[in-house]
Formats: C-alpha cells, sequence, structure tokens
C-alpha cells in the first residue's frame, strides 16, 4: 500500500485505532509530519489533539547519541546505562538539559501560543507519528507520557518495520501499524506526497481540536461536514469552498482560517461533496453542483449568525464561489480566490461582490485564465500576483502572504457592514 499522503494514512490509522472510540483518550502528534495523521486519529475518535514536543538529549561530544529525553512539565527520562559508558558527568548532563528546555518551551509556545498543554493525567495517550524506522523520537514520546502519568500508552504510526513490536514493546502498553513491511529503507517511500510539514500548518491543526466546532450543514436532502470557528465579536464569517481534491482538512485552508480568526472573522470550513461524491471527478468540476452547495450552507449560516458572509474559493472551488457570488439576491459581502479558476465561473458579468484574485507569479497559466476572467468582471475587483510563488504557494511567506491579503479584503469590505448594521 501506498499513502497518498499524510492526511490519507490517519484516516486509514484511525480505523485500526476504532476500538478506542469512547473512551478517556488524548492523542499527541509529533511534531511535524505526525501532526497531520494525528488530527485524522483525533477526529475520527473524538479526542482531544496535542503535540508531543520532546527534545533528546544528547551525549555532548556525539549528540546524535541520546542519553535521555525532556518533555513539558519538568518530565525528564534518563539512560543511565548511556551516560556511565560515555562518561557524562551529572554537572554535564544538567548543561544539556538547560540548553535543550529552552528550545523546547520555544517549540512548545510556537505550536500551542498560549494554550495549556491537554491534561493526559490517568488518561489513554496515544502518540502518532507518520511513521516509525529507527523508532528513537516515538520512543522517547512513549516514556515522556508515561512519565506524564498517562493511564495508558498507544504508540500508533501508519508504517513501522515487521520487528518493531520486539524493539518498541516495552515503551507502550499497544502498538498499532496499518502497515508493517519486511524491507523499510525510509518513511517517504510509503507517500505519494510526502511533503515537509510546515510549522504554521501544525499550528493550524492545533487550533481546530477534534470536536470543536464541528457542524453538519443541511444542503437539500444531504449534511455536508464542516467546521465553524468565531471569534468574539466577529466582524463576518468566511465560508471556504475547497478545489479539487481538496477537503475541510486541506492544511493550507487551516492555516488561512487561522489567519482570519485571529483577524476576527469567522470561518466555516466546508466539504462540498460526500466521500462518495468525490470519487467521481466529474463532480469534482461540476461548479453548478458545487454553487448550489455554497448556496445552501449559506442560507445554513444566515439562520444561525447575522453576520456578513464572506467566500474564500481555492482551484475549482474559486469557480463556485463567483457561480454562487452571481445569484441574484446572494448579498455575499465579498469573494477572494487562491490559485483559482474564475474562468470556469457562470456568469461572471453578474457578480457583484467585491473580488480579490491572488495567483502565483510562476503560475503561468492560471495568471493568464484569472486575467482573462478578470476582464469579465463588473464588480470591483483586484488581481493580486505573489512574486515567485507557484500553484499552490508552497515557497517561504507565500501562504502567509496570501492569508494577510485575505484578512485585509474581506476585514475591509466587512467592517462597515457590521457597523452599518
Amino acid at each position: 500500500m501506498l499513502f497518498a499522503d499524510r492526511i490519507e494514512a490517519g484516516r486509514l490509522l484511525a480505523a485500526e485505532l476504532d476500538h478506542l472510540r469512547g473512551r478517556d483518550v488524548v492523542v499527541l502528534g509529533l511534531p511535524r509530519g505526525g501532526v497531520p495523521v494525528a488530527a485524522q486519529v483525533a477526529e475520527a475518535l473524538g479526542a482531544p489533539l496535542d503535540v508531543s514536543v520532546v527534545r533528546k538529549l544528547g551525549v555532548p561530544y556525539q549528540p546524535e547519541v541520546g542519553m535521555g529525553a525532556i518533555g513539558e512539565g519538568g518530565v525528564r527520562v534518563v539512560n543511565r546505562d548511556v551516560m556511565h559508558m560515555a562518561h557524562v558527568s551529572n554537572d554535564e548532563l544538567a548543561l544539556v538539559e538547560d540548553r535543550e528546555r529552552l528550545e523546547l518551551a520555544r517549540r512548545a509556545r510556537r505550536f500551542r501560543g498560549n494554550r495549556p498543554p491537554v491534561r493526559i493525567e490517568g488518561r489513554t495517550v496515544i502518540v502518532v507519528d507518520d511513521g516509525v524506522a529507527t523508532g528513537s523520537t516515538a520512543r522517547a514520546a512513549c516514556r515522556i507520557a508515561r512519565a506524564g502519568g498517562a493511564a495508558r500508552v498507544v504508540l500508533a504510526v501508519p508504517v513501522a518495520p515487521h520487528d518493531w513490536a520486539a524493539r518498541l514493546g516495552d515503551d507502550a502498553d499497544e502498538l498499532v501499524a496499518v502497515q508493517t513491511p519486511r524491507r523499510l529503507s525510509s518513511i517517504g517511500e510509503w507517500y505519494a506526497d510526502f511533503t515537509q510539514t510546515s510549522d504554521d500548518e501544525v499550528i493550524a491543526y492545533l487550533t481546530r481540536t477534534a470536536g470543536d466546532g464541528e457542524v453538519a450543514v443541511d444542503a437539500g436532502s444531504l449534511r455536508l461536514d464542516g467546521q465553524l470557528t468565531l471569534p468574539e465579536q466577529a466582524v463576518g464569517i468566511v465560508v471556504f469552498a475547497h478545489g479539487s481534491g481538496s477537503s475541510r482538512h486541506s492544511p493550507r485552508n487551516r492555516f488561512v482560517a487561522t489567519e482570519l480568526n485571529q483577524a476576527g472573522l469567522g470561518t466555516l470550513l466546508l466539504d462540498l461533496l460526500t466521500e462518495e461524491e468525490e470519487l467521481d471527478r466529474d463532480n469534482v468540476f461540476d461548479t453548478g453542483l458545487l454553487a448550489a452547495r455554497l448556496t445552501a450552507a449559506t442560507r445554513w449560516l444566515r439562520d444561525r449568525h447575522d453576520l456578513p458572509i464572506g467566500y474564500f474559493g481555492a482551484s475549482t472551488g474559486a469557480a463556485a464561489a463567483l457561480s454562487a457570488a452571481a445569484e441574484a439576491g446572494s448579498a455575499v459581502a465579498a469573494v477572494v480566490s487562491r490559485g483559482g479558476r474564475p474562468d470556469l465561473a457562470a456568469r461572471l458579468p453578474d457578480v457583484t461582490a467585491p473580488t480579490l484574485l491572488i495567483v502565483g507569479g510562476h503560475d503561468d497559466l492560471v495568471l493568464h485564465l484569472n486575467r482573462r476572467a478578470q476582464a469579465q468582471l463588473r464588480c470591483e475587483n483586484r488581481l493580486h500576483v505573489v512574486p515567485g510563488a507557484t500553484h499552490l504557494f508552497e515557497e517561504p511567506g507565500a501562504l502567509r502572504q496570501v492569508a494577510g491579503l485575505a484578512c485585509e479584503w474581506f476585514t475591509d469590505h466587512m467592517a462597515g457592514l457590521v457597523t452599518a448594521g
């Protein structure tokens, strides 16, 4: 089996852990790559999600050799045998620990902000990574969880060596893996997409813990899964229309949504298609169907919240957003397209919502299509090209620039509506 990406791997792993549903469980992802996997497990089990921030205590003159590990809350695990063989004194250990505690605290603040760690004492802790090769980090995380008072420790990964139970069985009460091949040279070879997870993506997952804001949106005879986040005194709500092959779990859209939340904007991350419908690729490009679902979600929101509503669309989702905004009486406050396909939208001249088109400077074809679509728009509009960015805005700082542009556009076109109301 080859996992498409960490999201799919997490869903398959969650199925293997279904026996823990309904128990007092905490899911801890190992930053960074383990967090997207852990997020799927936490959502499936209805469990809180957190990170296990662990730092290895390396031998001073040979730091790749671990003589222990530390975790948050002053937890420390020390291997005295390694210290003895390496002739490391207690004073030398203390110097290493002091240095690593500073880095541990920095990383914890970076990932978690001002939120306290999720309580693990007396609970079942599932430690999740995107795979185990040598297992040193996973072993340390399990020992840290045990030292922190976990009643039971489960180590769960999508892929691990066939003999991992013999190597790691003493560190966890239960080991769970989707695949245990006889030959495992690297974790990445088991993923079609093993793109490095960024700090920003980790933060986006952690700000949306499982069960927080989960909603079922009525769309005619269907109920669509979504995640609604409403900051205090929100000036509006932005509905995300995801692109082809994406969903409400998209780390890029989650990152943008988090930035919008911090700017005082509510967000609804919504799957416009059911899992069965996504199997038919024609549905992904059926902008009429997607726009109808978006309109239904907008109605659902307006029945519950008296706030301006905007659309954030990516790829084909941008076409759906503009098609929905073109409907008579849509009263959408603003639309933002990220690397979108507005050329696929119906009735572009009928869009009245102020529209911002954001395209990467190196995304030549999509940039050309956006320029053609912009020529058909009669509403207030702007095309912003992010220099050096490609279609997915994976370059350092590119996605943050997208988020900043979206925050400014939505805030400018929503705040006045709230005041006027």
